[in-house]
């Protein structure tokens, strides 16, 4: 945790992280998507039901032979990202060929 010193009163206060803005999160889920669908993937975002003590975040399956990734509408921007991009790094990718910001978001900042 970065911490800075705040002038004249020798405090420590912990620096909070640096989030992407909505717009951001949204594009970069937008070209998480595309890369998805690039790969034969379907993505869906979807209301998932939960059960007392169950928490469901979103995965991937397979339905009539159709990749499929659903990712649960209600987590935040953030939480989807994360979940598309866990799901993207379990593939075969050859890396090269995306954009910085993809690249950036799988080799682990998306959300930073």
């Amino acid at each position: 945790m970065a911490l800075y010193n705040v002038q004249g009163l020798g405090h420590n206060i912990p620096m909070a992280k640096k989030q992407p803005s909505a717009r951001r999160g949204t594009v970069l889920l937008q070209e998480l998507k595309g890369l998805a669908e690039q790969l034969g993937i379907r993505v869906r975002e979807e209301k998932l039901l939960r059960e007392v003590g169950y928490h469901v975040r979103g995965g991937s399956c397979r339905v009539n032979g159709q990749e499929m990734v659903f990712l649960d509408r209600d987590l935040p921007l953030p939480d989807r990202v994360d979940v598309l991009v866990d799901e993207l790094l379990q593939r075969n990718l050859d890396t090269k060929h995306l954009s910085p910001v993809l690249r950036r978001a799988l080799a682990g900042g998306a959300t930073q």
